[in-house]
This record gives C-alpha cells, structure tokens and sequence, in this order.
C-alpha cells in the first residue's frame, strides 16, 4: 500500500521513523476503520508514561480526518493540569508529594468534563486550554476546536483507571511511599479524588483503548532513553536518579492499569519491547488488522 501524501508529512513533523509508517498502515488504518464502523464517539488512550499515546492519538485524528472525512478532536489530560498555585497549595495543605503533577488531585476534572460536553455542540467552537510544562502552568494561549466534532479521544496515562480497595492501599509499592508517604495519606487522598472525580469523566467515553507495554520496566527503558536524549540534544533532562524517583510517583496506578485494562478495555494495542506494535485486538476478539 503506497504512503499517503498526509502520513508522509505527518512522520516528517515529528521526525518519526519508517517503522511508525508501517504500524500506522498495517494496524491503526485498520483500527481507524473499525473504530468508524463500530460508532465510537467518545474514545479514551490509555498507557503508561512512553507507550506514544500523544502520537498515536495524534495519527488516529489525522486517519480519521483524511481517510473517513471524520472531524476528531484530540484531548491531553496533561492540558487540564490545575494552575500550579493551586496545586503548590494541595502540596502545602494535603501533601508535600501534589508537587509532583500528574496524579489523581492533579487535574481540573470540572473543566473537563465540562469540556466534553460542550463538545457535543453543533455550532460555534470550543476553546481547550493548553499547559505549558516549560512553566509548569498554564499558557495563556488555547487551542480552539470547531463544532461539530465526530469523534473525541482523551489521552492520559490513568485515563481508564478505577480506585483501589483500602487493603490494597496499606502496602507501600515503592520507596518514594515507604518513605515519603509511610502513613498512606499522600495514596489514600489520590484514591479518594480517583473515585469521586476521575472516575465519573472516564465514565463518559464510550470506547477505551489500552497501549499495552510488555512489562513496566519497558516503561522505565523508554522513559529513560527519552530523558538521556533530551540530555545529549539540549541538555535538559532527568537523570536516572530523578526519573526513579518522578516515576515512582505514578507506579502504583500504573501496576494496577496493567494488571486490569488488558482484560477490560474495549481494544488493546500490545507494544513490542522496541516500541513497535505487535498487535491489535478488540475485547470482542476480533483483529482490525484481518
């Protein structure tokens, strides 16, 4: 199959490789197909930080627009970070640890699901606020979307997420929480907010797609290959140590989305240990691909 004029310029502005070319004609055409012809409206990416779900989101609008004259908007949980004032206050008032963004208490849920709904419009325009991570804050700018839109994702790596039971909260998953949080507070709070906030948004999508990775160590490799990169081109970047700890911060949620999504959600995207996709499948059993 020749490489459409779109895809070619859609690699070219990212810098991606001809490997991201064959995984978007042999799987995610086909996954766009499906998705189109099952009727999803609201879909949710889910995956652990460094499976590509910005990009795969990103390539699965550019399908949907190009291929199915579909109109499809792109939400990043990431853009909904509270202000920092207000999450530097949650730090100061709850716990040292909301310094970190990322985790549940993290995030304007308000504004998103508002954000959802009001692209259920059919006329007029929808402003999404973007977040600057540069600042670790807000932009001052925003991402305006036209209505109608056919087709809405929602990536983020607890998109899907469901709390946990109190026992499951009582044994520490790492050291970041052995020492830092020894009493469970910190993760019995981003439980709670999981529950009460989260959980009602995720409630509206109507499809979830889950970037299954082949373990969470591949997690930590990819990360970490990201970070030393950053680091030799512009020298910014964690070091292993600071990525240890910064991933530590959501290893908990993740464990428990990898134990449980590839089982619930409604496709499953199983990433190879080099990043490549081996496979598609719908919960139903069937393969796009075939």
């Amino acid at each position: 199959m020749p490489t459409p004029a779109w895809l070619k310029q859609f690699v070219a502005e990212r810098g991606l490789t001809d490997r991201f070319v064959a995984d978007a004609l042999e799987h995610l055409a086909p996954l766009a197909d499906a998705l189109t012809g099952k009727g999803a409206r609201r879909i949710g990416l889910s995956g652990g930080q460094g499976t590509g779900k910005s990009t795969l989101g990103a390539c699965l609008q550019a399908l949907l627009e190009n291929e199915h004259r579909k109109h499809a908007a792109l939400l990043s949980l990431d853009d909904f970070y509270l202000p920092r004032t207000e999450r530097l206050a949650l730090a100061e008032t709850v716990h040292p640890l909301y310094r970190t963004r990322g985790v549940p208490g993290t995030h304007d849920t308000g504004l998103l699901a508002r954000t959802i709904g009001a692209l259920d419009g059919t006329a007029g325009s929808v402003e999404l606020p973007v977040f600057d991570k540069s600042r670790d804050d807000r932009s001052d700018s925003r991402r305006s979307v036209r209505l109608p839109v056919d087709i809405v994702f929602l990536e983020g790596w607890c998109v899907g997420a469901v709390h946990q039971r109190g026992i499951e909260l009582e044994r520490p998953v790492n050291a970041l929480e052995r020492q830092e949080d020894p009493d469970g507070r910190w993760r019995c709070d981003v439980n709670e907010r999981l529950s009460r906030d989260y959980e009602p948004v995720f409630a509206q999508l109507d499809t979830l797609v889950f970037l299954k990775p082949p373990g969470y160590e591949s997690l930590y490799r990819w990360r970490a290959q990201q970070e030393h990169e950053l680091l030799a081109q512009r020298g910014s970047g964690m070091t292993d140590t600071e990525l240890t700890r910064f991933m530590q911060h959501y290893e908990r949620l993740t464990r428990a989305c990898l134990d449980r999504l590839p089982a619930e959600a409604d496709v499953v995207i199983d990433l190879a240990e080099d990043h490549s996709i081996a496979a598609v499948l719908f919960s139903d059993g069937e393969n796009p691909g075939s």
